[in-house]
């Protein structure tokens, strides 16, 4: 590149010093090409940083996301390339400060987000956008809090701890509950699902790294569950008994609830992370010769979470590194391709 180009700053869109294109895509249109700069895109994005620091990495990036946060998406872009002090006076609505605030925290662009959070502090806020941010500041974390300390202070102990007890019943984190057993789960994880639609404070205690925690290790018991209960499939002398594919469905059935559950909480990246790491193996004692004939009940209900988890990564919900999506992809469509499925997944 020309040294005298080098110097001078670099100008988003700028065809003739760019040096790395941002391709945008969305299912609802044309995908969309931006001309970039790597060195912006390392300075101000921890993400693009750890992106272009692949060796494997080229000069176009392909970002996938939906058309209601496809402007976002572009406005951040842009925002990449402004001074610091400019940033604040760029937005224009608390709307579209809420929508680069969630993009700013995925892609980790630590001073964009920091701007949107001083932004949403000191303008006035409408109730319908109050709830609004709520819904958006309870997927972005402890940074968030400043704007939720502006919020009216309710009593969140009684409805964070309500909370809590039934995620672990309803993951089993504390274990079975003689004489209840599955129907004290059914009833905890029923809880979950109605404090989650229904409650006020719900925006608030889902902000609760505590309440995050909590989640984590339950999704964790319930993978752990699920992977014992599929390998010892193997060790089981009748395989046709409705028994042994009944308990292995009821482990995959706790398993698509906290799917559901953290697709709600924006911890679905959490799953998919998980579903990832154990695809391998999950696979290799389904596709063994023994299940050939047997547990289609639990064949057809993995080929249903995992379109779920292509869903959330190919609509840009979950972004992934390069590497792990690809595996993804290379390890399941073959098996959904060939697997007597439901014709919706044929030929995906």
């Amino acid at each position: 590149m020309d040294t005298a180009l080098q110097t001078k700053p670099c100008r988003f869109g700028d065809k003739n010093t760019s040096d790395i294109v941002i391709c945008l895509k969305h299912r609802e249109g044309i995908p969309k090409r931006f001309f970039s700069h790597s060195s912006v895109l390392i300075n101000k994005s921890k993400y693009f940083a750890n992106r272009l620091s692949h060796p494997g990495s080229n000069n176009c990036i392909d970002i996938y996301c939906s058309e209601v946060n496809y402007d976002h998406h572009v406005n951040l872009l842009r925002l990449l390339y402004l001074p610091t002090d400019s940033i604040l006076d760029s937005f224009d609505s608390v709307k579209s400060a809420v929508g680069i605030l969630q993009l700013a925290v995925v892609f980790q662009c630590e001073e964009i987000a920091c701007c949107c959070i001083q932004y949403l502090e000191a303008v006035p806020w409408e109730d319908k956008e109050e709830e609004l941010i709520l819904k958006a500041v309870s997927k972005v974390g402890p940074i968030a809090m400043p704007i939720l300390a502006r919020i009216q202070p309710v009593d969140l102990a009684a409805t964070k701890d309500v909370f809590v007890s039934a995620v672990r019943i309803a993951t089993s984190i504390a274990g079975p509950c003689p004489p209840f057993g599955n129907e004290l789960k059914t009833s905890a994880q029923e809880q979950v699902e109605f404090m989650l639609g229904e409650d006020e404070d719900a925006p608030l205690v889902i902000a609760d790294e505590e309440v995050k925690s909590v989640l984590r290790m339950g999704l964790s018991q319930i993978y752990s569950s699920f992977e014992k209960e599929l390998s010892s499939l193997l060790l089981e002398p009748d395989l046709v008994s409705e028994r042994a594919e009944e308990k292995i469905l009821h482990s995959l059935s706790d398993l698509e609830w906290m799917c559901n559950i953290l697709g709600k909480m924006d911890l679905m990246k959490d799953f998919v992370a998980n579903w990832a790491e154990s695809s391998s193996n999950v696979l290799g004692v389904v596709e063994n010769n023994k299940l050939d004939s047997f547990m289609w009940g639990l064949k057809i209900k993995l080929i249903e979470i995992t379109a779920k988890v292509l869903e959330a990564v190919g609509y840009g919900n979950v972004i992934l590194p390069t590497p792990i999506r690809l595996t993804l992809l290379k390890t399941w469509l073959p098996y959904i391709r060939k697997d007597e499925a439901p014709s919706g997944f044929k030929g995906q």
